[in-house]
């Protein structure tokens, strides 16, 4: 394999001889663009099929990625101008209904056309495209040229044989579909549901021109088995698609390509080069069709490759900058794909939500299409969907109230609990009082107090707060109290919980998890397992432990009603001591409180059974879970859902949904809004109000979750440290200055946004008009 050799040399000198492995679009695009900025090269492009073999029909391309082309190559933009069609409308069909948005934007050409233009282009640059030649071995390749660019598709052949170097994870998924075309153009992108003998399928259409277009046909695996598609040959499968989908069709039949029902999968890579290889395309990454991505990248790959081999000294160099430049595109692209890709896969949680809301779901299910940016596309439908809601009018739908038991909030907006670790032998104090009591004033509905410990022993840090002494109640009661008076349109809530083996460790800032280097205290939890290596091993509770602990529970809700909170959260996650008996990593007991999820769950629901019977009846009592433990053999969604459902029919009023921090091996899959999914589960799966939390940043997200009917109240944990008034500024920023945001009296003056500074200024006029 050749490398890079003298970094001092321009990259382009060290690539006169490139060889692309594979002729679709991405390939096709790059061995263009590489041969226009420099005519010298000589490229070589193998396409193992005809040149008019393709499997799929329609490509849409961004107005963004349009530009990007024109650009970077004004001869294949203005062909592709020449045929592309446009349109506006998204439909979505739903249970008999139809509603539709617009102000969307959309071009789309038939792949075909795309490839035909693609090819006259390569031609035109000189450019030596072999058709039905399978590429040499990647090896081989490698030796022969001095940069060999592999955009050979999901199933890369070149990415397999350094496997070792590129690392890929294929992810596979739990919906069929399949590839077909009408002979018509719709006239809107259309979403349509259909709820058949078997289970719920959906159809994803698009025109490409101006007599044809696009259907993917989808559904669950379980549904096309049950359906018989799987005993199907393609001319079959396509006339059932028809019949099943004749409504949106017209009566009129699909056509296939060589068409077969396939699963999607995800591929991510941890390395993109090796050498002198590079992938490009879905070699390198894959993004769910529903939101129209995989040509896209891939000629943005093409483009940003092309760019840095210009920019950079040296082959390393620049295959090196090509990675950085798309990484943090496509992990952005991925995790929206991810998103969309699962609600397509859970459609049949939304069905009983009303045509209009579940038309709104399925738009911002990816969360690149937000409420705000809705409202700009849109502001008819938007608005629509807001009054069906109940908004009144000019509220944002964070601004409306909600009802928990005897307790309404103002608005569906928390202050997550978040550890302080400034608490002095687990009294509160000052800091504590200004922090909760400056959410309160900055217009939260909720304020949530830090995991305040049920013991001594039950500390995370020396640092924690608790409830287990007289004093510590007094101290709470101080706070709450000035919360109801200073604050009277919040409430505060109670977070007990207690460490288990996650105990006697370091304040955060002086080491996250690290055990105290003095004055531990011994730990207990379900089993006897440490959190991770070096941790202490806790002690397995018994019999006579777990009633002590029960009551000190019980003792410090007695304690927490006393001192005037609103609202009460048990603990049941992030590896504590309840969520240790709850997940299979942490507990692996043989009596009655181990084995079956039933018996993890017996002591978790004894504990709230016993603090709600002291919790005042009227006041609400919440759950927090962790909805997965990120771990292989952990807590699983389906797992998460009958949690839910035992403490809802235990008198649970709603589950605070977050996920992990239960093993210290996990692997979050981060990302914006990215444990709501599961929120929505729980929440339409067991007919509970939910609390979504984890990375919910943003006013907009919060106005989307809650429209979309994803969850009841949002969570916000790191936004209120960063800006104790986020609420209030979220309304100030919307205009909206109703009861769901009340400024306090000595705060109205700052109720509007000040000016920044001198470019504020009107501007004069320096040109005259035409």
């Amino acid at each position: 394999m050749r490398h890079s050799g003298d970094e001092t040399r321009h990259s382009g000198d060290e690539t006169r001889r490139v060889a692309v492995v594979g002729g679709g679009p991405g390939g096709l695009y790059a061995a263009a663009l590489l041969k226009r900025v420099d005519p010298a090269r000589e490229i070589t492009v193998w396409e193992r099929n005809a040149p008019d073999d393709t499997f799929g029909f329609g490509v849409v391309l961004s107005d963004e990625t349009l530009g990007g082309i024109e650009h970077a190559d004004p001869v294949v933009h203005a062909a592709l101008q020449r045929h592309f069609v446009r349109w506006d409308d998204i439909d979505i069909g739903h249970r008999g209904s139809r509603h539709t948005s617009g102000g969307h934007g959309f071009a789309a050409l038939g792949r075909k056309r795309l490839l035909q233009i693609l090819h006259d282009r390569c031609r035109s640059l000189g450019v030596d495209l072999r058709f039905r030649t399978p590429a040499p071995p990647p090896d081989v390749l490698a030796e022969a040229y001095d940069l060999v660019v592999a955009a050979d598709g999901v199933n890369s052949a070149v990415r397999e044989a350094y496997a070792d170097v590129f690392r890929p994870r294929v992810t596979s998924h739990r919906c069929r579909y399949i590839w077909l075309a009408a002979d018509f153009a719709f006239d809107a992108f259309r979403f349509e549901i259909a709820e058949a003998e078997h289970g719920v399928m959906q159809l994803h259409g698009y025109p490409f021109s101006a007599d044809a277009s696009t259907v993917i046909v989808e559904m669950r695996e379980e549904v096309w088995h049950a359906a018989g598609f799987d005993e199907l040959g393609e001319e079959e499968s396509v006339a059932r698609c028809a019949k099943i989908f004749a409504d949106v069709l017209g009566g009129r039949p699909l056509k296939s390509n060589h068409s077969a029902w396939t699963t999607f999968r995800t591929v991510v890579n941890e390395r993109w080069s090796h050498g002198n290889v590079v992938l490009l395309g879905d070699a390198a990454h894959t993004a769910h069709f529903s939101i129209g991505s995989g040509t896209k990248l891939a000629v943005e790959d093409a483009l940003a490759l092309t760019a840095c081999l210009r920019e950079q000294p040296g082959l390393a160099a620049a295959t090196a900058a090509y990675e950085q430049e798309r990484r943090p595109v496509v992990a952005s692209t991925q995790r929206a794909a991810r998103a969309s890709l699962e609600w397509f896969e859970d459609i049949a949680l939304h069905l009983g939500q009303s045509p209009r809301q579940f038309a709104f779901n399925l738009l911002t299910r990816s969360r690149r299409v937000t409420h705000d940016n809705l409202r700009l596309r849109d502001p008819r439908f938007t608005a629509a969907v807001e009054r069906e809601f109940g908004c009144p009018p000019g509220t944002p739908p964070m601004f409306t109230p909600f009802r928990l038991r005897g307790l309404t909030l103002r608005n569906r907006v928390v202050v997550s609990p978040m550890d302080l670790y400034s608490a002095t032998e687990g009294v509160p104090g000052d800091f504590h009082l200004v922090h909760l009591g400056a959410r309160a004033l900055g217009g939260a509905g909720l304020v949530m107090t830090e995991m305040v410990c049920v013991s001594a022993e039950g500390r995370i840090t020396p640092g924690c707060a608790g409830l287990y002494t007289g004093r510590q109640g007094e101290a709470w009661k101080r706070i709450t109290d000035f919360v109801h008076a200073q604050a009277p349109g919040s409430a505060i809530g109670v977070q007990l919980g207690h460490s288990g083996r996650k105990g006697s460790t370091r304040l955060m800032w002086e080491g996250m998890d690290e055990p105290l280097p003095a004055g531990n205290w011994p730990l207990v939890a379900a089993s006897p397992l440490p959190y991770r290596p070096g941790s202490q091993t806790p002690r397995e509770l018994s019999r006579a432990q777990l009633t002590d602990i029960r009551e000190q529970f019980t003792a410090a809700a007695w304690r927490a009603a006393r001192a005037g909170f609103d609202l009460l959260e048990l603990h049941c996650a992030h590896g504590y001591l309840l969520s240790g008996f709850l997940s299979p990593l942490t507990n692996r007991r043989t009596d009655a409180y181990g084995g079956s999820l039933e018996k993890r769950l017996r002591f978790p629901l004894e504990v709230f059974d016993a603090v709600r019977g002291v919790w005042p009846e009227e006041r609400p009592m919440t759950v927090r879970i962790s909805a997965t433990d990120w771990a292989e053999g952990g807590t699983t969604a389906e797992d998460a859902v009958a949690i839910a459902r035992a403490f809802a029919a235990h008198g649970a009023d709603a589950i605070d949904v977050s996920t992990g921090q239960v093993v210290a091996e996990e692997r979050p899959e981060f990302g914006r809004s990215y444990q709501t999914p599961f929120a929505d589960r729980i929440r339409h799966e067991v007919g509970i109000p939910v609390v979504a939390v984890g990375a919910i940043s943003s006013w907009d997200d919060v106005n989307s979750l809650i429209l979309a009917g994803r969850t009841d109240l949002c969570a916000l944990a790191r936004p209120h440290l960063y800006d104790p008034q986020w609420t209030l500024h979220a309304a100030a920023e919307q205009g909206y200055a109703g009861e769901g945001a009340v400024w306090p009296a000595p705060y109205r003056a700052g109720s509007r946004r000040p000016q920044t500074g001198r470019t504020d200024a009107p501007r004069p006029r320096l040109t005259l008009g035409g």
